[in-house]
């Protein structure tokens, strides 16, 4: 079962890329071209965007938000740490995109804090409706990967 509440047929072990630090640099040089000339901020979702973003942000040298999915009650007490993201335009990244209803989620948190976002990359795209869903909120889902270039012929 996904975060989305739906059943896959197949599993991307996301983890097995994002824990590999060799592997997760080779995929964040992919990504780089990808990037929207003008992005200020590459900001991550929690918990998998922040390893691709951070490697992400090596590339670029861009600097890096981490977005809770729910800003804390204590310390900071912020939605999103590390760069600001006020009147900045905003990456959003992520690992793998299913229905694309985190970052939905999060860019319009982001959105209220007075970030500009139109877009958004991630690593996977599962080609499950998430680009479409994404499209509906002003986003254009960019993907370094989608489920066709995954499959394996059988």
């Amino acid at each position: 079962m996904l975060r989305s509440g739906r059943v896959a047929e197949e599993y991307f072990d996301k983890y097995r890329f994002e824990a590999d630090p060799a592997l997760l640099d080779e995929l964040a040089a992919g990504m780089v071209p990808l990037v929207p000339e003008g992005t200020e901020v590459l900001a991550g979702l929690e918990m998998g965007g922040i390893a691709v973003v951070t490697a992400l942000g090596r590339r670029t040298g861009l600097p890096c938000a981490f977005v809770r999915k729910a800003a804390k009650s204590y310390g900071t007490a912020r939605l999103a740490e590390g760069a600001d993201v006020e009147g900045r335009r905003l990456l959003v990244v992520e690992d793998v995109v299913t229905s694309g209803g985190q970052i939905a989620i999060s860019t319009g948190q982001l959105r209220d804090l007075g970030a500009r976002i139109d877009h958004a990359l991630c690593v996977i795209d599962r080609q499950e409706g998430g680009a479409e869903a994404l499209a509906a909120n002003g986003i254009r889902l960019l993907s370094l990967l989608n489920r066709e270039d995954l499959e394996v012929p059988g």
